[in-house]
This record gives C-alpha cells, structure tokens and sequence, in this order.
C-alpha cells in the first residue's frame, strides 16, 4: 500500500490512468511512460477497481471524474479501500468549484480541468509523488493505557496496550503521554475553537505540524468543510501563486482553462500553508492581502472572490530574522503571528519515543506484510531513547522502517542490530565520550 508519509521520487512510479476516452488514456500513457513510469490503465471505474486490488504497489491514481459506471469520487473512494493514503488526481470536463472541494475532501491531491496542457499534468504527477512527507498520526484512533503502563511496555510486550492517544476527534490521533505533548495538545485544542483566528505554527522540521494543523481543524466548528495543505517550499514561485489562487482561462501560456485555487476550494474550511518563510515576494503581497480582506482574485480576473478559509501557517525558520533581512514582509508576519504555537521537537518529549515507536512499527510491518508479535526489544528502545533525533518524528518513523526493512524474515520482534549503523555509531560515540554527538539526521 501507498504509505501516506513515504516520499516517492517522480520517477519509477506505478500510476493507474482511467478514463473512458481511449485517446485519452493513450496520450497519458505514453506521456507518464517516457518519464519513467509503469503504467496501468483502465476504461472504466470497475476495471480500475479491479486492477487496484490486484497491484500490491499503486502509487498514484489519474481518474476522469464522468464516467458511464462510476465517476472519479466514486474510484477514488473504491481504490483506497485497497490502497489507504493513495495520491488521486482527477481530470474532468465538468469541473466546477463543487466537484472540485468534493474530490479535495475526498483526498484527491488535485483537481485539472479538460481541455490540459501535458505538460500541467506532467507537473500535478510530479508534485503527488513528492509529496506527503510530513508524518501523519490520522486514522489510528486508540485509547490511553491503564494506569501504571509506561511506554516502553506498550512497545515491547507481545500482547501491546492500546498506544496512548490524547484527543477522542475522529481521523485525528496524537500519540503520546509526554507534559511537553499534553501542554501542545491542551494549546491547539484552545486555539481550534477560534475558527477565524489565523493560527502559526513553530517548531523544527519533523514536529507534526500538518497533524497539528489537521486537529486544528477537526476540533473547530469548521471540520464539516474542506482541509487544504499547501507545501509553499514545494512549489516554484510561478506555479504557487497559481495553486493558492487560481487562474482564468489564457491566463497564461497552458491555461487552457480555468481552475479554482485552494483559497476557493478550502472555502468554509482550514488551509494549511506549510514551510510559509518560502514564499516569494509577489505571493507574499496577495496572501496578506487574502488574510486581510478575506477575498482573492485569480489569476488573469477581473472580479474578487469572498472567501471564508481559516489559515493554519507552519515554518521551521525564524520568521522574524527573516523580516529583519528583508526576504519576509513586516505586515504579513503579524498578520500570521496572530496566535503562535511551537510544536516541542521529539528531544523534548523523549518519553513518548516507545509509543510512536510502536505507532510505526505496527504501520510500517503491515504495509510490508511482516509481523513481530513480540513489538520492540528492551535494548533497541535503549539505543532509541539515547539518540538525539534532529529529524524528530520524521526521522524515528524512517529509521523503524529501516529496521523493519531490514530484520531478518522469521523476526519475531526489532533487534539492537537492524538499526541503521550510522545511529548506532553515534550513540556509542556518544556513550563514550559522555557528550553529546553532532546533530545528524539519520535517514535510514
């Protein structure tokens, strides 16, 4: 299955194209083919189902959205049931502003209407697959241990306890029972209920702030309409000015027609702006404008738009500095700098390593069919607790998979020695010298 948090480099992909035109699926075809990809395809949203259940490795779907058995919300709802978290594009002649939230609700990554230019499409693949990156907590609703269980037990012990989860919202999960954890949790449970309170959220890269962004969301009386996330740092400046605001058609050279940004798409909702510092200059003017007056104007229009969006902002800079060096408007950032909240790295709550440990373990092996009923041995969770985790989260979930990657097939639970010997190096070095070790980021 498709890992939500598994980066995926824009080549080597495994993508299923449905559409009932067969011109159509021809073009696309050959198209993601000269870029390297394998290439599924299907004429309907039936065959397309089939063929999903059948590929054990899918990593985006392309879908039409009207088609005569089912239409692309439709596939995209019966594709995921085999393929959770799989990266969705839909294409449509029929693109409205409605379809359009719909398929983004749904979990669609974006929305392109026919008659497309190749080389818009070719983009929107190479954005799907680069993205997600950001560890995702959602769907993995439990309750908290009994009392007098600490963490290191729910992740070794061969029958685990129900990982501790500190919010009862649906979709929403945040795994931990560290002060530091309870004091973030406790904040952005305040701050959702505020739904028009523009929200930034602070902290080093790997902290959970889309999950952040996502209880924010889930928690506010907003939480009935859409969530869009944007990755400012993703995106080429041209091309994000677009994708926040949206275009007329002839626009521009490709803007064969018009296309709703997520300002309009998350009307009613939350948009999440990640890496917010990123933005360049001329973006920066229409967002402040956007926050202030509560309306856009696309790209190539004439008219402005009134849009109810509550934003979530997140950076992993120093916005401030950034101000002083000149490279961030000193208005914009108090009009991000509403309601501030810093995410607490993975070093500051180190009591709930064991427990996201466990979290990706139990994620991670059942992505790659393995089990190990015996959890995580007492002495990897040493080494794991010693380790300093520049990367925070996104670097503990990477090393547990290499782990899993790695254990030998009959592995019954994680040994010492399928950790990745670059974090063990460091921990002994560490143990050593009886300081503290350089800050890397082992990847795994």
């Amino acid at each position: 299955m498709a890992a939500e948090n598994e980066e995926i480099k824009p080549s080597g992909a495994t993508i299923l194209v449905v559409d009932d035109e067969p011109n159509l699926r021809r073009v696309l075809s050959a198209v993601l083919a000269r870029d390297g990809h394998e290439v599924l395809v299907a004429d309907g949203g039936r065959e397309a189902v089939r063929k999903a259940k059948a590929e054990p490795k899918l990593n985006l779907l392309i879908t039409d959205y009207l088609m005569p058995d089912m239409n692309g919300l439709e596939v995209l709802e019966a594709v995921r049931k085999h393929h959770p978290g799989l990266r969705t594009l839909i294409i449509s002649g029929h693109g409205t502003v409605r379809s359009a939230v719909e398929a983004m609700r749904l979990g669609a990554f974006d929305f392109i209407t026919k008659p497309f230019d190749v080389e818009q499409v070719r983009d929107a693949v190479d954005r799907a697959l680069a993205a997600g990156t950001e560890p995702r907590l959602e769907h993995f609703n439990r309750s908290a241990p009994p009392a007098g269980k600490s963490a290191s037990v729910i992740a070794s012990a061969p029958n685990p306890t129900p990982l501790p989860n500190l919010v009862n919202i649906p979709g929403v999960s945040l795994i931990g029972s560290a002060p530091t954890t309870q004091k973030m949790t406790q904040q952005l449970l305040k701050v959702a209920q505020a739904s028009r309170a523009t929200v930034l959220l602070l902290g080093e890269s790997g902290t959970g702030k889309e999950v952040a962004a996502r209880l924010i969301h889930e928690a506010s009386s907003r939480k009935r309409g859409p969530f869009m996330a944007v990755s400012c740092a993703a995106l080429p400046d041209t091309l994000l000015e677009s994708e926040l605001f949206g275009y007329e058609k002839s626009a521009f050279t490709g803007a064969a027609g018009a296309k709703p940004g997520k300002f309009e798409l998350a009307d009613g909702g939350t948009l999440f702006l990640d890496e917010i510092g990123d933005i360049p200059p001329l973006t920066q003017v229409k967002l402040l404008r956007a926050l202030q007056e509560r309306e856009i104007c696309r790209i190539g229009g004439v008219k402005n738009t009134k849009v109810d969006v509550r934003v979530v902002a997140a950076t992993n800079r120093d916005l401030w500095q950034a101000v002083q060096e000149g490279s961030f408007r000193l208005d914009l950032y108090f009009r991000l700098h509403v309601v501030p909240v810093w995410l607490p790295t993975l070093r500051d709550r180190a009591d709930d390593i064991p427990a996201l440990a466990a979290y990706f373990l139990e994620k991670i092996a059942r992505e790659n069919s393995r089990a190990f009923p015996q959890g995580i041995q007492a002495e990897t969770l040493g080494y794991l607790g010693r380790h300093t985790w520049p990367g925070n989260i996104r670097e503990l979930q990477n090393v547990i998979e290499y782990a899993v990657v790695m254990s030998a097939s009959d592995a019954v639970s994680i040994e010492a020695s399928a950790l990745p010997e670059q974090l063990l190096q460091q921990i002994k070095a560490q143990d050593h010298t009886g300081g503290q070790p350089q800050l890397k980021v082992v990847n795994g």
